[in-house]
């Protein structure tokens, strides 16, 4: 509310005169004498014309007459409004009055003592000057006298004396021109005997709105209760009139130049009320932004401050809602740096000047709920810096986004009814990931079928890693990103699927298909770092806000984007509620966590003396640690059966250990559920690259993963990494000629899936597409064509997949004791001449499934191997030397019952035909 304006100070202000900035009384009261206190009688002050007008000149006779008279003096001012709302001259109750009000005089004129009026009248030019000294020397009320007659300078007042004729029921404002068009008498307009103040906004406020730089506009726009009634001030630019409709009562504020417009009604109380604003061609009837009270609660505020709030999304961002029984959108924002925060959209033609956000206590949120917007208006924010320079940002939370190169937020309510009921109520009673079957297939969205959408791809997607057997699809980052070339991995929209194939319930859709079809969906998360656009979140409101204010810890050495200030409780909280966020609106599975090894360390690819030791004098990133553990334990505790993983390189202690378990390193747990072996993927492949005859020589690099097998919950990775940039694709790596590369990849797969951990393969290696993955044109699809020549080799590499996944899935040997020692043994890991590797997986009952790979060109028949002594048979359940899968059919297909000699260290032995470049699977039989 805007206090009463010392006598003296009150600008002038009127349509043709905008200079708000004056506010010395003398000089503007001595100008022109005024007519209407000209002829207005000594001892009354004269009545305006207005309905306002005659409910103030009412009220300055109740003052003078005694309470007795209130009642009748109101009765008469109703009726003068009525009459003045059909265009007549309202009559005040007596004849001096009624000449008053053909004068049209001045709201606080009408509560002018009287003895100040006695010497207006008597010198009838002191209405003219209304000096400040004599008005001193009287009584308190006589103060605001001088403010009243400044401003009627050169008001309407001057302009009815000349014309003879009234402006339609113009309600007279204080210090400025008569400011509001009563046309229809208000059942409650009697005031209680107080001064009335002026409705118009002093310089101060008008600046910082014009700058937005106003930290509360709520508490200068928008009606308030004032001594006198109820002041109105609208801040519309362009706007050619403004007015004020509250049940019967139409009231037309004063244009305070500027675009700001402002009254003073007789109200008892502030009503609920709309505006009609005039422009060039049109008239736009809405609720008013600023008559509504704060949308977030106190609540939601305490928990954005402590760093706690776990469903952020609900608290800040566009949100479309009813607000005190109006629709509308509420916009939040985080900028605590800001001076000032403005909203811009579709819906104000991206001109923010009218709607100046609030900030909300010491939290650094800001606040505005806009009625009648609604859902597909684009928006952004302008945020007016530290240094008054201003910037226009997409909001961190949006959930919507447009389709990249554009970069503005979109008001969006999700209407997607889920189906997969069924399948979270098993993922949540289920048994947790590194004790389940796990295989993954992992694809790149956009490239997996160039063109299609969301719900396109919900058509194909599901039933392809159906029937490959899969257990989840991981997919590459789908948060919003600028940059295709980046695959996902630079994201500017951490709330909102990238809007190149569809809607965020489009998303949905597919998310929902892949769970009907019995398929988990993991997906990609980037929380290591973020790029430096300048309309996202790099310097959001002008200093480092969401990045480290140090520069040698926010500048990422690699990829040249900036790195999360993992330290300040706001943003590790924007980070742990993206994670719940995209578990519990898109029901995701799980999680892979990009880059933690960046994260983690300090000196991550910096040298000596671009990085500053901890507290401690170490390497170790503090911050991140917490950050990753905080997020692991909420998203673990909110979401029921998902699983977090981490693609770490290095050997950090505990990546998958509890969080409140603490390792010798004196850290606990980072609590992620598995755990991306990268060791084993280097080395094995490093090993498989080489020519047969010389693996001997790297043998150890199949076998060293053993060493540290059950250090952590693996996941093996043949990920979009290994196929890019030219690391060639995986049955390129391979050496030989065709058949050879072929039957090197399918003995791999067979050896991996085998292995202790999980597996994840990259989309088109299914099918041993010979080319490099682009992002550009996706997999070699046509290499499937049964019109292509080579047709059946591909079709023979997929087949032993779908086989693969399909025996794995049914032998728990595989899957269930991964992380567990006794589920594994060595049969022969020393057979470095031969380059042959055997061992077994057992299941929790101990029933085992013996895993052979011939990783030479050559066949091996009569191949002796040890072999348990309670096991009578075994049988061939897989050869990836089958004809099926394009190999050369040498095979086991009879029962093989083990004899009673021993063979490396075991009681007993069996004698197998190893095919060349081959993996073979047998159970008991």
């Amino acid at each position: 509310m805007t206090p009463p304006t010392p006598s003296g100070s009150e600008p002038k202000k009127t349509a043709k005169n905008k200079a708000a900035e004056k506010t010395v009384t003398k000089k503007a009261s001595a100008k022109k004498a005024e007519p209407v206190a000209r002829k207005a009688p000594a001892k009354k002050p004269g009545t305006g014309k207005t309905g306002v007008g005659a409910a103030a000149a009412e009220t300055a006779r109740a003052v003078k007459a005694g309470a007795e008279k209130v009642g009748a003096e109101a009765a008469d001012a109703v009726k003068a409004v009525a009459k003045r709302s059909g265009g007549g001259k309202a009559a005040a109750g007596k004849t001096d009055a009624g000449k008053a009000v053909a004068k049209k005089a001045l709201v606080r004129e009408a509560a002018v003592d009287t003895s100040v009026v006695k010497k207006a009248a008597a010198k009838k030019a002191a209405a003219k000057k209304a000096p400040a000294k004599k008005t001193a020397a009287q009584k308190t009320a006589a103060k605001k006298t001088a403010v009243k007659k400044t401003a009627a300078k050169k008001s309407a007042v001057e302009e009815v004396a000349a014309k003879k004729t009234a402006a339609p029921a113009v309600a007279a404002g204080s210090a400025v021109e008569p400011a509001a068009v009563a046309e229809t008498a208000a059942p409650a307009a009697v005031q209680p005997p107080e001064t009335p103040v002026s409705p118009a906004l002093d310089a101060g406020d008008r600046e910082r709105l014009l700058s937005a730089t106003h930290h509360d506009p709520h508490g200068v726009l928008g009606a308030h209760p004032v001594p006198g009634g109820v002041a109105f001030r609208v801040f519309r630019p362009y706007a050619l009139g403004v007015t004020v409709v509250a049940e019967e009562v139409r009231a037309e504020l004063h244009d305070d130049g500027d675009g700001f417009f402002s009254g003073l009604l007789p109200l008892r109380e502030v009503p609920s009320y709309r505006l009609l604003i005039t422009y060039a061609e049109t008239v736009q009837e809405t609720e008013d932004a600023y008559a509504f009270l704060p949308a977030l609660g106190d609540l939601d505020l305490h928990l954005i401050g402590e760093g706690r709030h776990e469903q952020l999304w609900t608290a800040l961002g566009a949100q479309p809602m009813t607000h005190q029984g109006v629709a509308g959108t509420r916009f939040t924002v985080w900028a605590p740096n800001a001076r000032g925060v403005r909203v811009a959209g579709t819906f104000n033609f991206w001109d923010p000047s009218a709607f100046a956000m609030r900030s909300l206590g010491g939290t650094g949120v800001w606040e505005l709920f806009v009625p009648g917007v609604g859902e597909g208006e684009l928006y952004k924010f302008e945020i007016t810096r530290p240094d008054g320079s201003k910037t226009l940002r997409a909001d961190p939370l949006a959930r919507r986004t447009e389709v990249p190169p554009n970069t503005s937020s979109i008001i969006h309510a999700s209407h997607h009814e889920w189906q997969d009921q069924e399948w979270l109520a098993n993922r949540a009673a289920g048994a947790p990931a590194h004790e389940a079957p796990f295989s993954v297939y992992e694809i790149h969205l956009p490239s997996w079928r160039p063109g299609l959408t969301y719900r396109q791809l919900a058509e194909q997607l599901p039933a392809y890693v159906k029937d490959l057997g899969f257990t989840h699809v991981e997919l590459m980052p789908v948060a919003e990103h600028p940059f295709g070339g980046s695959w996902g991995y630079q994201v500017t929209g951490f709330y909102a699927p990238t809007a190149r194939l569809g809607t965020p319930d489009d998303f949905k859709y597919l998310v929902d298909a892949l769970h009907q079809a019995g398929i988990g969906v993991l997906m990609d998360w980037v929380p290591a770092h973020f790029p430096r656009d300048d309309w996202a979140l790099a310097e959001f409101d002008g200093r480092p806000l969401y990045e480290h204010e140090d520069p040698l810890r926010s500048a990422h050495p690699d990829w040249g984007t900036l790195e999360f200030d993992y330290g300040r409780r706001e943003v590790r909280n924007f980070l742990v509620a993206n994670a719940v966020y995209w578990c519990e609106e898109f029901h995701i599975d799980g999680l892979r966590v990009d880059a933690v090894a960046s994260m983690l360390y300090l000196d991550y690819s910096r040298e000596p003396g671009q990085w500053v030791p901890n507290v401690h004098g170490g390497r170790e990133n503090l911050d991140a640690v917490d950050f990753l553990q905080e997020m692991n334990a909420t998203v673990y505790r909110r979401v029921p059966g998902v699983v977090t993983i981490a693609e770490e390189s290095t050997a950090w202690d505990g990546v998958t250990r509890a969080t409140h378990h603490m390792g010798p390193g004196g850290f606990g747990g980072l609590g992620f559920g598995l755990k991306w072996n990268m060791g084993w993927m280097h080395d094995s492949l490093d090993y498989m690259a080489h020519e047969p005859v010389h693996r001997k020589y790297h043998h150890h690099e199949m076998t060293f993963s053993m060493v540290y097998a059950y250090s952590e919950n693996y996941v093996l990775p043949i990920s979009h990494d290994e196929v890019v940039h030219g690391k060639r694709s995986l049955v390129s790596k391979m050496p030989g000629d065709w058949w050879q590369q072929r039957a090197n990849l399918r003995a791999y797969l067979a050896f991996m899936w085998a292995h202790p951990g999980k597996q994840l393969l990259f989309m088109g290696q299914e099918f041993a597409q010979g080319a490099e993955w682009s992002e550009a044109h996706g997999p070699d699809w046509w290499l499937l064509d049964p019109a292509y020549g080579a047709e059946g080799d591909h079709r023979g590499v997929r087949d032993l997949v779908r086989d693969l996944n399909a025996v794995y899935r049914h032998t728990p040997a595989l899957w269930q004791r991964d992380t567990d020692p006794s589920g594994f043994q060595w049969i022969v890991g020393d057979a470095a001449e031969d380059n042959v590797f055997a061992f077994l997986r057992h299941d929790a009952d101990g029933s085992p499934l013996l895993s052979v790979s011939n990783l030479a060109p050559v066949v091996r028949p009569g191949y002796r191997l040890g072999a348990p002594d309670d096991v009578p048979a075994w049988l061939e359940t897989l050869n990836t030397d089958g004809a099926r899968y394009g190999g050369g059919d040498v095979t086991n297909p009879d029962v093989i019952k083990p004899d009673p000699q021993g063979w490396h260290g075991r009681p007993a032995s069996i004698q197998l035909t190893l095919p060349p470049l081959a993996t073979v699977w047998l159970r008991p039989a």
